[in-house]
């Protein structure tokens, strides 16, 4: 119709896209509004569009169910209004959703599947050259990683202080003359590639709308020029899946902003993205109050130096959300506090948030000759976490029912057993940590009898300790590291 460009089908959880023509005078950022109206048997959704350059507009629609459904674009950008029709296909195999939380500590896809976080930290990748970006891509590929947190914003700091490969804004960076009414499509449509990218290896993109390190002027634009990025980067990337926001990375830092401020962007959200993505802020110093209704899920970096992973259990408890530990030190060497602890270290972190019924994730910081860091730049990892984590989440993922939670089986280890009611008594993971126990000695009952495993998380081996009731000792080899996973038997 005049000009409309459809597909005629899209798949149940992906981009359906409308392309139209309208006004380039003035300032089409500014000046024009553009809505589009999607009509199911089963919904109805409103979204706002965006101007996508050269006179062309777009509007994203993520649709919720298979079958027919109806369109209408208008707004001030044109004086036609546009219709069409198009059919949702069923999802494809490996399409579950997008993520909600599920049995109030976590996760899963809206068709049911369990979703357990494995993050990863690559803050400026997407600013990268071409082929470094592909290559963190091929890295992503062949991880355990479902989860990375990155900048929208080109990032200023140390070991990444060039300049990006794209601007967020028309004009040029020097003497900060960046127009922060008019946006460089080029940018965003870098990032939305890349979000789909992600979308296509299962990974979610934990998007960071706003954070402190910035010598561009970002983090200081006016109030109105906040909300108009917020609504724009909402426009373009909220019908992707699998997008989550974070309002900001270490929000307690950006001076400019009052919580206010971090309210009323949180209103936008909730307001502009019909589809209830994932929501969070991440703090610096001070924990955000995630008890806040529009927070779906806690994202916290460590206040303590030594401890971490440890509190987890705690802000379950105050806060009755699922708990994400996203920054906890990195694994690396470089000379600052919050990158340059082991490998060792940092599984032993993702174990203790995991027996507390939380989730971590993973950062690297190892100096490199051109300074291209994972935990900034991405491209390849050299740790020797990734691969334990795997070992972990595949522990994880044959947990009974959905999601562990802590339980107090002895004053000096970190249990989990089973959030579900349904499953209490059927399965125990004990983990010691640092300490080096050389025998551990268990008493449930007289009658029930249970599988034991002991579990070497470092060398990711499980070794089969028998069947066992009654009172019974299960040999350790008195090293770090270990676990004993017990299952009644019978438990798949």
């Amino acid at each position: 119709m005049n000009g409309c460009v459809y597909k005629s089908t899209v798949e149940r959880w992906c981009v359906f896209e409308v392309m139209v023509p309208g006004y380039s005078d003035n300032n089409p950022f500014v000046d024009y509004d553009i809505k589009g109206v999607f009509q199911g048997k089963n919904e109805q959704v409103e979204v706002d569009g965006f101007y996508d350059g050269d006179g062309l507009y777009k509007v994203r629609f993520m649709p919720s169910f298979v079958g027919e459904y109806s369109f209408k674009i208008y707004g001030s950008f044109s004086d036609q209004t546009f219709a069409g029709k198009f059919t949702v296909t069923p999802a494809s195999q490996n399409n579950h959703g997008p993520v909600r939380v599920a049995y109030t500590y976590h996760f899963a896809y809206e068709d049911g599947t369990p979703y357990y976080p494995v993050g990863t930290t690559c803050y400026a990748w997407t600013h990268q050259k071409p082929e470094l970006q592909e290559k963190t891509l091929e890295t992503l590929k062949n991880s355990a990683f479902n989860k990375i947190r990155f900048c929208i914003f080109p990032k200023h700091y140390v070991y990444n202080q060039h300049e990006p490969l794209t601007y967020p804004y028309q004009g040029t960076p020097d003497n900060k003359n960046l127009d922060f009414q008019r946006f460089n499509q080029e940018h965003f449509r870098l990032i939305e590639r890349r979000i789909q990218d992600l979308m296509d290896l299962g990974i979610e993109a934990d998007l960071i709308v706003m954070h402190p390190y910035d010598r561009w002027g970002f983090s200081q634009m006016s109030a109105e020029e906040d909300d108009l990025y917020w609504k724009y980067v909402i426009a373009r990337f909220a019908a992707y899946r699998n997008v989550w926001w974070s309002l900001a990375n270490e929000y307690d830092v950006m001076h400019s902003k009052t919580l206010k401020d971090w309210e009323r962007y949180a209103e936008i959200i909730c307001a502009k993205d019909p589809y209830n993505h994932m929501r969070s802020i991440h703090n610096c110093f001070s924990l955000y109050d995630f008890t806040r209704p529009w927070i779906t899920h806690c994202s916290i970096q460590r206040i303590d130096l030594y401890k971490t992973a440890e509190s987890v259990s705690e802000w379950r408890e105050r806060y009755k959300k699922p708990v994400i530990v996203d920054e906890m030190c990195y694994e690396g060497n470089i000379e600052y506090g919050w990158g340059n602890i082991s490998g060792q270290e940092l599984v032993r972190r993702f174990w203790e948030a995991t027996c507390r019924g939380g989730y971590a994730t993973h950062g690297e910081t190892f100096i490199h000759p051109q300074d291209i860091l994972w935990w900034s730049h991405g491209g390849k990892l050299y740790g020797e976490s990734p691969e334990r984590l795997k070992f972990l989440y595949q522990i994880v993922c044959e947990t009974p029912g959905h999601g562990l939670k802590p339980y107090h089986l002895s004053w000096d280890s970190v249990t989990a057993v089973p959030e579900s009611q349904v499953h209490q008594g059927e399965y125990y993971l004990d983990y010691y940590g640092f300490n080096r126990p050389s025998s551990r000695t268990f008493y449930f009952d007289d009658t029930t009898k249970y599988q034991v495993e002991v579990i070497d998380t470092w060398n990711m081996t499980i070794t089969d300790a028998g069947v066992h009731q009654g009172r019974f000792t299960i040999r350790l080899p008195g090293k770090e590291y270990m676990a004993i996973r017990i299952k009644k038997c019978g438990v798949v």
